[in-house]
Parts: C-alpha cells; structure tokens; sequence
C-alpha cells in the first residue's frame, strides 16, 4: 500500500526538515509572472510587421491553452514518475503530496473558458448572455469543447477517488480532442496531423510532468530518509541509491520521449511550412516566429538532459544531476507556455 504524507515536509526525527529558501519562492513567482505575461502579450508582439491580423481574444485564449496544457502535464507526469517510482527496488512507500487535483481543477476552469469563447463564435463573450451553450452542440469545435470540459471534470473525481489513476482515460480523451482540433477536415490528411499531434502532446506531457514529479519524489526521499543530510538534501545512503536509480530510470525513458518529440515536431512543421518555405516564414510569419522559439527552447532543453545524463554517469555524487534537472523543468515550462502561444496564432499556410 501506498503512503501519501499529507504535505511536501517530512518530519525528520533526527531534526527539522530542510525548508526552501527563498531563492525558489522567487523562481517560482518569476515563472508565474511569465506564464501570465506570455501569452497575454505574446500575439501582438510576434505578429509586428507581418501583415497578419490576430483573432479576437487571441492573448486570453493562449493563456487558457497553456493553462490546460499544463493541468495535462501535472497529473499525467505524476502517474508516469510514480510507477517508475515504484519499481525501484527498495525505495520507501513515501510518495509527495499529488498536486493532480489542483492542476484538473485550473484544466477545467481552462476548458469552461475556451468552450465560452467557441459559444460567442470564437469571439471574447463580454456577458454570460452572448455564450450559447446550445450551440456548442451545433458544431464540430463546439462539441470537442465539451468534451473537454467534461472529460477535466470526471479527471477532478477521478483525482479525488480511492483510485486516482483512472484519471488517465479522461485526460487521454482531452489530448485525443486537442489533437481533432488543431486539425480540422478541411485541412489536408487531417488524421496524419492529429496523430502527430496526438503523440507529440503526450510525449511532452510525460516529459516536463514527469521531470517535475520525479525531482519533488528525490527531495521527498531525502527529506523522508532519517540521519544527516548530505549534498542537496540528501542523506549519504538509502535515497541516494533510490535517487539515482529513479533519475535513471527516467533518463532512459525521456531519450525515447525526447526523440517521438523531436520526430513528430519536425513532421509537423513540415506539413504546415514545406521545405521551400520554411526558413522565410521562420522570420516572416507570427507561428513561424513563435515556432523557431520553441524550437530553441526545446535545443536547450536537450542540452541540459544531456548535461544530466554526463553528470548521473560520471558525477561521484549522482544526485548532482538535480542542478541541470532543476533548470531543465523551468526550460521546459517556458516550452508549455510558448505551445500555448502558438495555437493561439494564424497559421502560416492555409489549406
């Protein structure tokens, strides 16, 4: 049987357990704000100079999708870090407090709110009297709006219940509806772009959430573990063997989420800009713009996966692969926030 602790702190019975700084607190703030001012104000300023005329709303409707995007990456990261958790032989039946509840609930106020805005015709309804809910029912975005909606609320009981993994099925059917929606029928092999998309939002949704919920488990063991805390916060025995065999764990599994990444990412920008054109839109178009964005983010990224990786293989201490892991969540939830911007922007062709 699994043991939750009712918060993040484990009392140590050896002393008190180690508590941020507020070195974090602040790092934490700065990335809200971030978050926030990002999407807001992200449409005007990559649309500058390019002749293209952005959607109504369109900085409230990028901050909504990153909102869900990240509900999306919370629970289905924690599910992922913690049954990798669990085959780690030896480790403690102590798991952090799940967050998963909080983030359905932000992904069902996210989804409410785009549904609203596809009940105005895909305008910013200004009071409850211009949402027609009944024509949600009329069209094909309208109905996978509620399917969202619907599918975050029973993702909220499910992350309440005696069995909070069956939280996966609903949020596997709000990736299903993200993915029909960024292509419709009238695009060109709407399926093929919904199956990229199926498999690139899943692998990212794995990656930064389960990144995320693996470092809080290696601070939750070390805070967990009694004796004297070594580098990081960890003491000099059990959780660091469990720590570095979880952190390898992971490492293993994000290669393979990395490379679905990168293949489906590629692929996709391949069918929206073809070859001939892909450099100049890059510079010339607001999605291309935020594309080459994203894309340098996500090199980053790689770069501080690989960083880790060196350090777990040839690092004395293994469990100093937490630095660039830490670095490597912040980079990847700049990379949410800018996915949420992008879908918020004409794209650069239209099929």
């Amino acid at each position: 049987m699994t043991l939750i602790r009712p918060t993040d702190e484990v009392t140590d019975p050896h002393g008190p357990a180690r508590r941020p700084g507020p070195g974090r607190a602040i790092a934490v703030l700065v990335l809200v704000v971030l978050a926030v001012l990002i999407p807001l104000f992200g449409p005007s300023a990559a649309l500058h100079g390019t002749g293209e005329a952005a959607a109504p709303g369109a900085g409230g409707v990028a901050l909504l999708r990153t909102v869900l995007f990240a509900a999306l990456c919370v629970p289905l990261g924690e599910l992922f870090a913690a049954r990798l958790a669990r085959s780690v032989p030896g480790a403690p039946p102590y798991a952090p407090r799940s967050w998963a509840p909080y983030a359905v609930a932000a992904g069902l106020v996210a989804a409410l709110g785009l549904a609203s805005v596809v009940a105005t015709g895909n305008l910013v309804p200004h009071s409850l009297s211009e949402i027609d809910v009944g024509g949600l029912y009329q069209s094909r975005d309208g109905k996978l709006a509620l399917l969202e909606v619907n599918a975050f609320l029973v993702a909220a009981l499910c992350a309440r219940s005696a069995r909070p993994a069956l939280q996966v099925w609903p949020l596997a059917a709000v990736i299903m509806a993200e993915a029909l929606r960024a292509h419709p029928p009238a695009e060109h092999s709407p399926l093929i772009g919904s199956g990229l998309t199926l498999v690139h939002l899943t692998c990212a949704a794995l990656w930064a959430g389960g990144l995320l919920h693996v470092l809080r488990t290696l601070r939750h063991w070390g805070a967990a573990e009694s004796g004297p805390a070594g580098p990081g916060g960890f003491s000099e025995s059990g959780s660091a063997v469990w720590g570095a065999a979880l952190i390898g764990l992971y490492a293993r599994l994000a290669a393979v989420l990395l490379a679905a990444i990168t293949a489906t990412g590629v692929w996709s920008s391949l069918r929206r800009m073809p070859p001939g054109t892909i450099l100049e839109q890059l510079t010339d178009t607001a999605y291309g713009r935020v594309l080459l964005a994203k894309m340098l983010l996500v090199a980053v990224v790689a770069a501080l996966a690989l960083w880790a990786r060196t350090r777990l293989r040839r690092a004395p201490d293994p469990l100093t692969v937490c630095v660039p892991a830490r670095l490597e969540v912040v980079a990847l939830a700049l990379v949410v926030v800018i996915s949420g911007l992008l879908t918020a922007l004409p794209h650069p062709i239209r099929w």
